[in-house]
């Protein structure tokens, strides 16, 4: 279900904004839950039905997942535990956080995160984005075995990630603005020994060709499961609802439904090897489940 919390006006987020670059989760966190912001919420159980497919068709017993354009880590810490992406966000907007040091804020997250219940699948989980703070914070409070503040957008990776994707099996990334970049989606691809799937729930009308197209020259099969499109978040604006309905019907989307009701929609995505893809039907966890609209 989508979020449920107040319509407080804010500006929304880009790579740029301070906010995505603090020393802890805080405000990063705190603005989410202020736009209603829900792409986790629907995304995040069906990411987890994948892993627990890709998990068996690959015979798996601590699957490697790469967080791409990570952040703080919430997309690996609603996959890692059990914790809905509500209470998550909630918990960052109590008042009782308002005067706690970064350093304190560190201490507290580990501890809440380390007496969370684990979901099934001990999975090891690495991070990656352009913002150091927020991936070194994810790494600090144990959301990520490994993280990297890279721009593989800009230059190839490093060494130390290049084998780090040598040997990953799951690629993750939620509802970024730009979906996943070509450049860098083919860096990711031509890293992995063994080519990893990858799901992405990507705003609709975000989504770019060039990335699709990627995916299927690296062997990958791109569908969307019969998954139906979710909200992502509200719009601040007429002028902002506008444009999104504009651009999704420019990109060959049916708005009436969706972009028509008041929210930004978000469409999953996965791509796997042609003999890895198993139907849906045969799967032990049914993602439809994850997805209501």
């Amino acid at each position: 279900m989508p979020s449920s919390a107040p319509k407080t006006k804010t500006n929304f987020v880009t790579i740029f904004d301070d906010t995505y670059n603090q020393p802890d989760c805080r405000s990063y966190y705190r603005m989410l839950r202020a736009l209603g912001y829900s792409n986790h919420t629907h995304a995040v159980p069906v990411y987890r039905a994948v892993l627990a497919e890709l998990a068996r068709v690959r015979g798996l017993s601590t699957p490697q997942v790469f967080d791409f354009a990570s952040s703080y880590g919430i997309v690996s810490a609603l996959m890692k535990h059990q914790v809905s992406a509500d209470a998550f966000l909630d918990r960052y907007a109590s008042a009782a956080f308002d005067d706690t040091s970064s350093e304190a804020m560190h201490q507290i997250d580990a501890e809440w995160l380390s007496g969370l219940a684990r979901n099934p699948i001990e999975a090891r989980y690495k991070g990656l984005d352009v913002a150091s703070h927020a991936v070194g914070f994810a790494q600090d409070v144990g959301l990520f075995d490994q993280c990297f503040a890279e721009d593989i957008q800009a230059k190839p990776p490093s060494p130390e990630l290049s084998e780090c994707l040598a040997h990953t099996d799951l690629i993750v990334e939620c509802g970024s603005v730009a979906h996943l970049m070509p450049i860098a989606l083919d860096r990711l691809l031509s890293a992995a020994s063994r080519k990893p799937w990858l799901v992405t729930s990507p705003v609709r009308g975000n989504e770019r060709a060039e990335a699709f197209d990627v995916m299927r020259q690296h062997g990958l099969v791109v569908d969307t499961l019969g998954l139906p499109p979710f909200p992502h978040r509200r719009f601040e604006s007429p002028d902002e609802q506008a444009r999104a309905i504009a651009i999704a019907r420019a990109a060959g989307h049916e708005t009436d439904g969706f972009e028509t009701t008041g929210s930004f929609f978000a469409q999953i995505y996965i791509a796997r090897p042609k003999d890895e893809s198993t139907p849906v039907s045969d799967w032990p966890i049914n993602p439809t489940h994850g997805l209501e609209r």
